[in-house]
């Protein structure tokens, strides 16, 4: 069961003007989280915002022992919620209800991780990262982002064994375009017998193109969604999604903060997300 906490902000770091990491004092959702999973938050008792705001959950925060503390959230400021965020001092009490939703599956080696980030959609991979070096589990993250600023912790994903492949809009550093253009020379540099599982979170585009890639490649994939959700208990209906329970089954909705977040690619009707 998630549990709902009034948590205090432990600290509230700038990455730059629009990007923070926000650490939250919830050592009862920290204990439970798994890669993957989000929480429901809200920076003021006020009525202004009205509803929490999901965030994946970025880091698992621990204490000299290994004991949880509480959580991380990598927030970008572009709404009166995620300014509220943004703005949170030391000290201030956030409403935190979580750890919610379907978290992602992390494999064994030999099979190769490979993880799918594009901007803000960095956030639930570092507990994965994490699961995956426990696991020593071949991982990779394949990272994309407008420019070079807004690539963010990759000293950190490296520090835990991930090989890093990066890719900026401009060319500022990585390959010059979208990330999809380092994960297909990947998928074409792989060994006859390699396997590999996706995890992608991003833009819907970008992840519906690394959909097809793992389909045309033959390679698993799991994407995480970043519906707009206004309870995260699944009693407003306001994330549903389209998806098909196999290949060629008629499609029906259902509740992206209960069913996922995070869901196997190929059920995802694509199109009725990106139209």
């Amino acid at each position: 069961m998630p549990c709902d906490v009034d948590a205090a902000v432990i600290a509230n770091t700038r990455l730059s003007d629009d990007y923070s990491v926000l650490a939250l004092a919830a050592p009862e959702i920290a204990g439970l989280a798994r890669p993957g999973q989000f929480v429901m938050v809200k920076a003021t008792h006020s009525a202004d915002p009205l509803l929490r705001r999901p965030f994946s959950i970025f880091e698992i925060l621990r204490d000299a022992t290994g004991a949880p503390l509480g959580v991380s959230l990598l927030n970008k400021r572009i709404g009166t919620a995620t300014r509220l965020l943004y703005d949170a001092a030391p000290g201030a009490r956030v409403s935190c209800l979580g750890p919610l939703g379907r978290p992602f599956e992390p494999v064994d080696g030999p099979v190769q991780a490979w993880m799918v980030a594009g901007g803000v959609g960095l956030a639930p991979f570092l507990t994965l990262a994490e699961s995956l070096a426990a696991r020593h589990t071949p991982a990779t993250l394949f990272y994309g982002a407008r420019r070079a600023g807004e690539l963010y912790y990759t000293d950190t994903f490296a520090r835990l064994g991930v090989a890093i492949e990066l890719a900026t809009e401009d060319g500022s550093r990585g390959t010059k375009g979208y990330v999809t253009a380092p994960l297909e020379r990947a998928f074409t540099s792989l060994a006859p017998g390699e396997s590999v599982r996706l995890y992608v979170c991003g833009p819907t585009p970008m992840m519906r193109a690394v959909a097809a890639l793992s389909r045309t490649y033959g390679h698993p994939c799991e994407v995480s969604l970043e519906q707009v959700m206004g309870c995260g208990l699944g009693g407003c209906y306001s994330c549903v999604v389209l998806t098909r329970q196999q290949p060629g089954a008629t499609p029906h909705f259902v509740r992206s903060c209960l069913d996922g977040p995070v869901f196997d690619a190929e059920r995802i009707v694509w199109e009725a997300l990106t139209h």
